[in-house]
C-alpha cells in the first residue's frame, strides 16, 4: 500500500464514480494575528495498492508543529473493495476537513500514516499578514493669501 499523493487545498470532493476534484492546492497560510484558526482545511489523500492488499487499512492523521506537538489528529479507516476482472492496481481517495488552530507563526505539517507505516509528511508555513504602513493624510494645497 502506497501514498500515491496528499496535498493540502481549499476544497475537494470525490464522485460517485471515485473521480477526484481538488481546488487551490498550497503549503502557505497568512493570518491577520494568533491564536488563528483556519476553517475548512482540505486535507486530500490518494492511496494505491495491489489487487492483493483488498480490504480494510488503518490510516491515522496528526497536525504537528516545529516541536512535534500534535495539535489534532484522528484515525479511520480505507476500505478496498475487489476491483474488477483484469484490473490489478486498486486506489481509494478520501478528503478529510479540519478547522485547523495554528497558536503561532511556524513550520506545521500533516503526518500521515497507513498500517502503521509513516506514508507523508504534508507541510504547511502560517505567517502573520505584515500591517500596511500608515500613510498621513494627503495635505490640502492652501489658497495664497492676498
Amino acid at each position: 500500500m502506497h501514498l500515491d499523493f496528499a496535498v493540502v487545498a481549499d476544497y475537494a470532493l470525490v464522485d460517485q464514480s471515485g473521480k477526484m476534484s481538488v481546488l487551490g492546492i498550497f503549503q502557505h497560510i497568512w493570518v491577520p494575528q494568533f491564536p488563528a484558526m483556519h476553517p475548512r482545511l482540505h486535507l486530500v489523500l490518494r492511496l494505491k495498492g495491489r489487487r492483493t492488499e483488498v480490504g480494510e487499512h488503518q490510516v491515522q492523521i496528526k497536525l504537528l508543529d516545529e516541536d512535534d506537538t500534535e495539535l489534532l489528529g484522528g484515525s479511520g479507516t480505507v476500505n478496498f473493495a475487489e476491483p474488477p476482472a483484469g484490473v490489478t492496481e486498486i486506489e481509494a481517495a478520501a478528503v478529510l476537513v479540519f478547522d485547523v488552530p495554528f497558536p503561532r507563526a511556524g513550520q506545521y505539517r500533516f503526518e500521515i500514516t497507513v498500517d502503521g507505516e509513516r506514508k507523508a509528511n504534508v507541510p504547511i508555513t502560517v505567517s502573520q499578514m505584515p500591517t500596511a504602513p500608515v500613510q498621513p493624510p494627503p495635505s490640502t494645497p492652501q489658497a495664497p493669501s492676498s
